[in-house]
């Protein structure tokens, strides 16, 4: 699941991250999430290991309420997780994440399997919207992203309680 909040002026994200990024790094049922950010955007992303955790992280008191109290109810896209790779850098901290978004290609499996190869790759996954057969690639990176993406985002912190549970 992702969301997407435009930040007021000045607002430091960098140090709400430092400060509460923490709260997630044993969350039931979170395989990761990315505390992504770019221009003056905070665009976390998150793979769950179970529906269950999602849901508590939602609306059962698990911590969105503080993104809900300080910036409003942003809609959250969520997809169906289709795959998910560990890369040769799951050891090392990601700095970036890239997105690609498309219609749901018929050779995912190949495609994803060869971006897992990458030597700077950390995490990639594929998730698909069956209602509208749109597919989502995402990717962390320990450098500089090699692929073209249609969203690049730095990293500020990583939880990831469960990623060992993603497949």
């Amino acid at each position: 699941m992702q969301y997407e909040i435009d930040l007021p002026a000045g607002y430091d994200i960098e140090h709400r991250v430092a400060t509460r990024g923490h709260r997630t790094d044993e969350f039931p049922g979170l395989g990761l999430k990315a505390y992504l950010v770019r221009d003056n955007q905070y665009a976390p992303f998150y793979l769950w290991a179970d529906t269950a955790g999602m849901s508590r992280f939602l609306w059962g008191g698990g911590g969105f309420e503080g993104i809900v109290q300080d910036f409003g109810r942003p809609p959250v896209r969520h997809w169906t997780g289709a795959r998910c790779l560990a890369g040769p850098a799951r050891a090392s901290t990601p700095k970036f994440a890239t997105k690609r978004v498309g219609q749901f290609p018929e050779d995912f499996d190949r495609e994803l399997e060869q971006l897992a190869r990458n030597p700077a790759v950390h995490t990639t996954a594929l998730v698909i919207d069956p209602r509208s057969w749109e597919s989502v690639r995402f990717t962390l990176w320990t450098a500089a992203p090699t692929e073209d993406a249609d969203v690049q985002y730095r990293v500020l912190h990583l939880s990831r309680p469960n990623i060992d549970q993603l497949s």
